[in-house]
């Protein structure tokens, strides 16, 4: 593909991860070449910039791919507004505030025979493919999820997480259930939940999951947002021949005593998006897969919810 052929992608919402992911891997991509931003207060060297999105639609009619990182309670309406305009659209995780938002948007984007992609970056880690297909095989017998990480070094600053619609601790949370639901061979659902809410942020710091998949396999999880040092992002597997251990947010892997991958956390995750992205623009199919989704949704609906010390950034 050629420089011409590219798809023309702006990104809206130019905060920290689309500028350390998403920026860098359009550029690593030859099936897109970024052609705009938008964004309030940033923006990025050697590309048009805009104010709003109906500023850059209404300019900018070439430009057929939309990636939003903008914060999830603001991203439905301008979701929405690129599909009617005839874009196709990238979602960053978590796809939505709501099921019912995102539910809203695959049916408009088939409506208007576009593309919609909600994406699950850790999916894309390079341990992902082969756990899937060791587990394939093997009959599940017992899983564990530890997925603690400092709040303080990913999210500076970031009072939307925070606030009602930010997922608090589910948003790296949901990053584990991604991978948990795509490698498992069997479906999963939760049981019930404790949350920890800090006394005064109106999202969770800590949660602790009960889940099981559908044949009986039980599932822990524990999510915290207040680890410093080396951050822990695991998933073990047992299973009735062997375990699977996956480190790194899915980056290692080893099963059964055998080294599957041994790459770098958070490594080329993102180009794995684009990559995925622009097979799917090219064949005009959607990716909507809300299972991680509907389980932290369930964890709300379902969790004891428990106050804990004030959170101060």
């Amino acid at each position: 593909m050629t420089a011409t052929d590219a798809t023309q992608v702006a990104i809206v919402g130019l905060g920290k991860i689309a500028v350390d992911q998403h920026v860098p891997s359009i550029a690593r991509s030859p099936a897109f070449r970024l052609a705009a931003t938008v964004s309030r207060n940033a923006r990025a060297e050697g590309v048009d910039a805009f104010a709003d999105l109906t500023g850059m639609l209404a300019a900018r009619p070439g430009i057929t791919a939309v990636a939003l990182c903008v914060p999830p309670q603001v991203r439905f309406a301008m979701a929405r507004e690129a599909l009617v305009a005839g874009r196709d659209v990238l979602l960053e995780k978590p796809p939505g505030a709501s099921l019912a938002e995102v539910a809203i948007l695959s049916e408009l984007a088939a409506a208007h025979d576009r593309v919609l992609y909600a994406t699950w970056h850790s999916r894309h880690a390079a341990g992902v493919g082969p756990a899937k297909a060791w587990l394939a095989d093997r009959r599940v017998t017992r899983a564990r999820i530890v997925w603690r990480e400092d709040v303080r070094r990913w999210y500076p600053g970031q009072d939307w997480i925070w606030q009602a619609g930010g997922l608090g601790v589910f948003d790296p949370g949901i990053n584990a259930l991604s991978v948990l639901t795509a490698i498992l061979p069997d479906a999963v659902r939760l049981r019930g939940a404790e949350l920890s809410f800090p006394s005064n942020r109106e999202t969770p710091i800590a949660a602790r999951l009960d889940l099981v998949t559908a044949s009986g396999a039980e599932i822990d999880a524990d999510f915290d947002w207040r680890q410093t040092g080396p951050q822990t992002w695991d998933i073990t597997v047992e299973t009735d021949d062997g375990t699977l251990e996956l480190t790194g947010g899915g980056a290692r892997v080893r099963a059964g005593g055998e080294v599957l991958s041994s790459a770098e956390a958070l490594a080329s995750e993102y180009d794995g998006i684009y990559a995925q992205f622009a097979e799917l623009i090219a064949t005009r199919r959607a990716d909507v897969d809300m299972r991680p989704q509907v389980l932290v949704a369930d964890a709300f609906m379902l969790g004891r919810r428990v106050v804990t010390d004030a959170f101060e950034d």
